[in-house]
């Protein structure tokens, strides 16, 4: 059965909004009095109708309200650099919705390839993620903002940053990870030795994601699934 997104709702009425409705009233033909499933992003996950089959404004009469929907057992912050591509980029936000992560922040750092990000754009992968997975909680997408900013906001229990520069550093995989996680990866050229200094005065924790050099996608679905198997064990 087929999941659609809303941001609006009420006690009974479930709104799709243009984009959502248009897929499910023109390109699914769904018709009024049929049954579909619906997804809020903050943990909502509905059973529902259709009552008013509007390809623009897609009106659902609740039938069923599950709340809290598997939410994640962990909270994951990746600050990540953009890629040149940005189908490489998209690649990676589609894939770490489907493992599991709670927010992304595209990093604008001193050897990035790409400064300029639409976020609507790339929140129309992470939505389609989240119901092609079955998820309930749409992880937040952040504006992009420089590296330096990033490392000053919010600091979480756990602050680690990835890079390739070869010095001990402990492996990912094998950490024992408690708290919320706030994981820094950096572009193509990886970070400066600068930006690294920076993240260790403000005791971020240099980790490795493995033995060989990774593409910075490649990187954060790594660095996803680690997290994921290391919560779930």
């Amino acid at each position: 059965m087929n999941i659609f997104y809303t941001s609006e709702s009420n006690r009974e009425i479930l709104i799709l909004g243009e984009q959502e409705s248009h897929h499910c009233i023109k390109v699914l033909r769904t018709k009024m009095g049929d049954e579909v499933r619906a997804v809020d992003g903050v943990g909502g996950f509905y059973s529902a109708v259709v009552v008013d089959a509007n390809s623009r404004e897609c009106k659902l009469k609740i039938i069923e309200k599950l709340e809290a929907y598997k939410p994640l057992s962990y909270d994951l912050h990746i600050g990540i650099a953009p890629t040149k591509s940005i189908d490489r980029f998209e690649w990676f936000l589609e894939k770490a919705t489907e493992i599991g992560i709670s927010t992304i922040t595209p990093l604008i750092c001193e050897r990035s390839e790409r400064k300029n990000i639409r976020l609507d754009r790339i929140e129309k992968v992470v939505i389609s993620a989240m119901k092609q997975s079955m998820k309930a909680f749409k992880p937040i997408l952040n504006q992009a903002m420089t590296f330096s900013d990033w490392l000053i906001q919010d600091p979480a229990q756990t602050n680690l940053i990835a890079h390739c520069i070869e010095k001990e550093k402990e492996n990912l995989w094998k950490m024992n990870l408690s708290g919320s996680i706030r994981l820094a990866i950096g572009p193509e050229g990886d970070f400066s030795k600068e930006e690294i200094d920076r993240a260790l005065k403000l005791d971020f924790k240099e980790i490795s994601l493995g033995d060989y050099r990774l593409r910075t996608e490649t990187a954060g679905i790594v660095a996803c699934s680690a997290v994921y198997f290391n919560k779930n064990q």
